[in-house]
Parts: structure tokens; sequence; C-alpha cells
């Protein structure tokens, strides 16, 4: 086996707490040696060999890191990334790589010419439903479709402490480029390219500058209809998807354990991990003759957002193609910033 890769985490809030550092520490193809904490030092208290830098600039300049995780606020997301290229590090970004389409190409072809690889962190593709309702679509049971539903929704009045999502002047900002990032990876890793697409956005609660509610449009080969949906004032959960053919439908609830499991401090390598509870399960009808129905209970194969790292091994020791292509990234900034 080829030795572990050397990482550095660029901060050590939430995102760095639950979605990174517990997989790098547990997976034996990293090595999680340092992290940026600026004011509170949280990381040692878990991983106590960890190096707690007090500044972005301290953590580039450690020469045994091969890879940066850019995990800081998105509108910091593009200058970052490009200042761990230019140290000569390899770079997995949050979501959104960017504001603009024209900013991520410029990241992917500093990536290029320096000889880095930049790969853009969409871990939703990984979740339990998500995974499930990929499988129900490429199983043919569900005839041609006909139409295709992925919605995230939250109920928050309050606006966010954190000031970047909540100012109109900040870029990538509000929930189209928090949520919006999520449901259009979801929908070009299935069908890719729309043919076209319409956005729409609005704004709700009181006092906000940036729109919290937004939705997508896609249109697709053979009439497909693709409706991506969220907002911050939706009061009664959604099924998170819904997918309608001619032969028959699924609805899903959005039932991923992941995130609450890890906030608790779990390990992605406990066998709880991932494993959604009984009632969980997606609900698939499909017509017979004389239009009877057919309806099975379809529990979800275990989500794990460990095969995104799996995939950042891959890509950097072997040079396997990142899953999330830059094509994926350029096609979801052209709606962002729409």
């Amino acid at each position: 086996m080829s030795a572990p890769i050397i990482t550095g985490l660029m901060a050590y809030g939430m995102s760095g707490r639950v979605f990174h550092a517990p997989f790098i520490h547990t997976n034996p193809h990293f090595s999680l040696k340092a992290i940026v904490e600026r004011h509170e030092k949280k990381a040692s208290k878990i991983y106590p060999d960890i190096i707690s830098y007090d500044a972005v600039d301290d953590l580039l300049n450690d020469e045994e890191l091969e890879l940066i995780i850019v995990n800081t606020p998105s509108n910091t997301h593009l200058d970052y990334a490009k200042k761990a290229l230019m140290a000569g590090k390899h770079v997995l970004v949050e979501k959104p790589a960017a504001a603009t389409s024209a900013g991520v190409k410029e990241l992917f072809d500093l990536g290029r010419k320096l000889n880095r690889h930049v790969m853009i962190y969409q871990n939703r593709r990984y979740d339990s439903g998500y995974l499930a309702t990929k499988e129900i679509i490429e199983s043919g049971r569900l005839g041609e479709l006909i139409e295709v539903i992925f919605r995230m929704d939250r109920y928050k009045t309050a606006l966010s402490p954190k000031i970047f999502k909540e100012k109109k002047d900040t870029p990538a900002n509000g929930l189209v480029y928090d949520l919006g990032p999520h449901l259009i990876d979801n929908a070009i890793a299935l069908f890719g390219r729309p043919l076209s697409f319409k956005k729409t956005t609005a704004i709700h609660r009181e006092g906000s500058e940036v729109p919290d509610y937004f939705h997508f449009h896609l249109t697709y080969p053979n009439q497909l209809n693709v409706y991506l949906t969220s907002g911050l004032l939706i009061a009664e959960e959604q099924p998170g998807f819904i997918v309608n053919g001619t032969a028959g439908s699924w609805v899903k609830q959005r039932t991923d354990v992941q995130e609450a499991q890890l906030d608790k401090g779990m390990m992605p390598t406990n066998s709880a991990y991932g494993v959604e509870p009984e009632g969980s399960e997606g609900k698939l009808v499909i017509m017979e003759i004389g239009n009877k129905k057919n309806i099975e209970w379809i529990p979800s194969n275990k989500g794990d957002y460990n095969e995104i790292f799996e995939a950042v091994y891959h890509t950097i020791r072997n040079n396997a193609l990142f899953p999330i292509t830059e094509e994926h990234i350029a096609w979801q900034l052209e709606m962002l910033e729409a």
C-alpha cells in the first residue's frame, strides 16, 4: 500500500469536526497532521497528536503536508484553494468551490499548471437516500422517467450568525450557494447537464438580504423534468426524493443519519455508522396489469461519506479520475450564478 497522504485542515468548525477530521483520522490512507484553530484549541481533545496552527499561512508552510482541505467560509474558498495550490499542495475544497463559473475555471486551470489535483467535496452523493434513489432509477423498474423531485428543507426563522451567508454583497451567499450545490450535484450525477434550466429565488425571513428559498426546473431529453427545491421556512418536512415514471413511483424521506452520528462523536468505523433506522424505508409503487398497485418498502444501503475520501486517495496516489469532475462543477456554477 502507498504511504498515507499527510493532510491538513484549514478550520475546525462544524465542517472540520463533523465532515472531515473523523474520516482523515480513521482512514488508513490518510494521516491527519495539522489544523488551523484561530481561537479555541479544541481538536487536541479528540486528536491528541494533532498540530494546531494559529493561521492558514502556518499550515501552508508545513512542507510535509500533501493535501489541504479548504473548509473555511464559502466566500474564501477560491482564494484559499489557490493559495494552497501555490504552496504545492493538492486541495479538497468544500462546496461551493467559487461564486462563479469563471472563478472555478481559474482554480482548475491553476491546478493543471502546477500539476496538483483540485477536488470538490460533494458528500451528498453518498447519502443513503440518494444512493437508494439512484439504485431504483438505474434498475429501470419505474419505466421511462417523467418527473424527478429533490428537496432539502429547513425551518429556521433566525438569520445565521455566520455573516458571510447573510450579506448580499458577500460572494457565494444565501441558501442558493449553501444547499443548492448539493441538489444540483445530485441531479448532474444522475442525468448530466440539462438541456435548459430556470431558476427562481425568494426572500421570506424578516430582515434577510439573501434568498432563503430557491427552485430550479431542469429539462432533459425525452421530456424528463427535474425539480430542485429548498426553503428555510418549510414547517412540514417534504419527501427528499420523488421519482415518477411510466411504470411506477418512488418516494423517500431524507433520513440519512451520518451527520447526526458524526456530530455526536460517532466515528465512521462504528458498525452502526450510516445505517438508517427501521421505519426509514422508501416506498416503491409499481403498476401491474389492471392498474393494480404493487407496493414495496425498500431499506437503503448504508450511507458512507468515506467513499469521497477513498476517491481523493486514488486520485492523488493513482491519478484516477475524481468522480465529481471539473465539468460537473462548471455546470453547477452556471446554475448557481444565473
